[in-house]
């Protein structure tokens, strides 16, 4: 009986954590689409536009160790509470901006408070067995899924409205999120102020921890992944418009493909491949995969072979970040998770800051050398992954 309602408990909390994932989903999947548009109406310049874009990042860079480490400190509970209210208080400032600064200072806002999904991962990682985990990251992944799927459609629906309706509809999404998480999730962190004492932002730790002998190798390839994955960003949509020749329509109708298959690879398929092939070794095939996919991508110029190398490099790439987390998880003691998926985020951060800069660089020189690129660098992360391979089931490492 115990254990049923233990089942029980562990149900709700994935039920409010992927909830957080949709949120934060749909909120980026709502605003993104309109927010060149809506910032135009203030006369920013293209370049001011990139430094919004790049703002976002460059914050929960800085943020999301802090977040991760103050939840193991004080709690998973509080620190949801205050990142999703944050997002949903920078949705409400961008609504009724004044100014061009106000867009910027709610950018910053929600890159600063943007830790609910590295805490979110450490609430799976408090409440789910080590066997199940791969299965509770992939919830998170589907939840993204999702919310890429709907975010743009309710964007399009809603934005005849005026530009600034989709921000309105993020920031009571947000709320409601808010409501949840503080009246239905419990509190998760079982070691609250048993975690060592270290600085709360510590930036040379966060510089070293790619040589940290038990998580540096994870840490590495997610960096060095996300980078590439950044680069894949941004030249899909020049290379879909000046070499494919694709609609704005069809390019939503990838995008949403992508969102479709993140949800029926996380939700159908992932538990499935890890559980035959193991964490490790499914990790490794789907780097692999990912590299031959964009290298393919470099070579194509027809719509169709395009549209099925990318249902490919999607399903590769599904299981990437949730098992990235997964494996992160593992290499870490059970009282700095919140610290370990933090540290990870601020990675992530990293990539889609230097990703897309690398690849407009590179995408001067030749539109479709992104993807060449960003294929060897994930080709990379292919080789060093062995080293992952090569680790046994060694002692959770306090990081």
């Amino acid at each position: 009986m115990i254990n049923k309602f233990r089942k029980l408990s562990e149900n709700r909390n994935l039920a409010i954590i992927a909830l957080i994932a949709v949120v934060n989903a749909l909120g980026y999947g709502i605003i993104i689409p309109i927010l060149y548009s809506y910032s135009t109406k203030f006369g920013m310049s293209d370049f001011e536009n990139g430094l919004l874009f790049a703002v976002f990042s460059l914050c929960s860079f800085i943020a999301n160790p802090i977040i991760g480490r103050l939840s193991d400190k004080y709690g998973r509970k509080p620190l949801l509470v205050i990142s999703i209210s944050g997002t949903a208080l920078s949705f409400l400032i961008a609504a009724f901006a004044p100014s061009a600064i106000f867009l910027f200072i709610a950018r910053a806002l929600d890159g600063f408070t943007a830790g609910n999904i590295p805490v979110a991962s450490a609430v799976i990682s408090d409440t789910t067995p080590l066997k199940d985990r791969a299965k509770g990251f992939g919830i998170i992944g589907a939840s993204f899924g999702f919310g890429f799927v709907f975010g743009p459609a309710i964007s399009a629906l809603t934005v005849g409205f005026g530009l600034h309706v989709p921000f309105l509809i993020a920031a009571g999404i947000s709320l409601v999120a808010v409501l949840l998480t503080f009246f239905f999730l419990p509190e998760t962190n079982r070691h609250i102020g048993k975690v060592k004492n270290a600085k709360i932002f510590d930036f040379k730790k966060m510089v070293t921890a790619v040589v940290d002998p038990k998580v540096g190798l994870t840490l590495l390839i997610s960096l060095v992944y996300n980078i590439a994955l950044g680069m894949f960003i941004f030249a899909f949509q020049p290379f879909s418009v000046k070499v494919l020749g694709m609609s704005p329509n069809q390019i939503a109708t990838v995008f949403t493909l992508f969102g479709i298959i993140g949800l029926v690879t996380q939700i159908f398929i992932l538990q499935r491949v890890v559980k035959f092939f193991g964490e490790k070794k499914a990790f490794t095939f789907a780097l692999l995969l990912s590299s031959i996919t964009y290298l393919a991508i470099f070579f194509t110029k027809e719509i169709n072979i395009f549209l099925v190398i990318t249902v490919a490099s999607g399903l590769a790439n599904s299981f990437i970040g949730p098992l990235t987390q997964t494996i992160l998880s593992r290499e870490t003691d059970e009282k700095s998770q919140g610290s370990i998926q933090g540290l990870n985020a601020s990675y992530i951060s990293v990539g889609n800051i230097l990703g897309p800069v690398i690849a407009g660089v590179l995408a001067t020189v030749f539109l479709p050398l992104p993807f060449l690129v960003s294929s060897f660098i994930i080709l990379s992360c292919f080789f060093l992954s062995f080293g992952i391979m090569k680790k046994g089931a060694s002692k959770e490492h306090a990081f």
